[in-house]
């Protein structure tokens, strides 16, 4: 499983280590800083350049001999995971994707507007650099977002999970992605969930981790069959 956090995370954030160590119970993990935080070095694109991250982390998984790999990606990392499956050179058997956008950069909710407001000004930036996290210069020209490209998912399996009560990003973003898979991906509403890590719950956590290993083992079996 190689996992994908949020904007402004990383892996030795205490509540994201828990959910790693929780998600190790059941299978490898591998989790990744995505550029610009944590330990990573180069600046963070909020999403657009970190699908290569998440690329290299399969590609990884592969190399060290896992016959299945599965992504997981959570907010910024759920929306990376998206592209990713559809776009990426080395694509999962499965992939989850929690509190995901299905557009880069929204300001749908004022969570969303002031996460912004801090991006796009001086102090802000600044404020960020606090938080670990190094911003790269705005992306030349409109890159493309997973809604345009979720209809190539399919048929790798694909679950988006979110909140009902999701004060980042609302549930119309996963009710698009689902739309446009025309109903090929799996789709939970957690109702009182938030957003994101911080949001999971240990039962949630588990119920992810089965879904992943039994739609991996589907996949595999269909590869052997064929």
């Amino acid at each position: 499983m190689v996992v994908g956090h949020g904007f402004t995370n990383h892996v030795r954030k205490p509540f994201v280590t828990r959910l790693l160590h929780r998600l190790a119970r059941e299978h490898t993990v591998i989790a990744l800083d995505f550029r610009g935080h944590g330990r990573s070095g180069g600046r963070s694109t909020a999403g657009p350049l970190e699908v290569h991250d998440l690329d290299a982390g399969v590609r990884l998984a592969r190399e060290y001999g896992h016959e299945r790999v599965a992504t997981l990606g959570f907010s910024m990392g759920g929306t990376v995971a998206l592209l990713h499956a559809a776009t990426g050179t080395h694509r999962p058997d499965a992939v989850v994707a929690v509190s995901a956008a299905c557009r880069w950069w929204v300001r749908d909710t004022d969570a969303m507007r002031r996460l912004f407001w801090l991006a796009e000004l001086p102090h802000g930036r600044l404020a960020l650099r606090t938080l670990g996290v190094r911003l790269a210069r705005p992306v030349a020209g409109i890159p493309t977002s997973p809604i345009e490209v979720a209809h190539r998912i399919p048929p790798t399996p694909l679950l988006l999970v979110h909140g009902t009560e999701d004060h980042y990003v609302g549930v119309d973003h996963p009710l698009a992605v689902h739309r446009a898979t025309e109903g090929r991906a799996e789709l939970w509403l957690e109702r009182g969930v938030r957003h994101a890590e911080t949001a999971m719950t240990p039962e949630l956590v588990d119920r992810m981790t089965a879904w992943l290993g039994a739609a991996t083992h589907e996949q595999r079996s269909e590869r052997t069959a064929a």
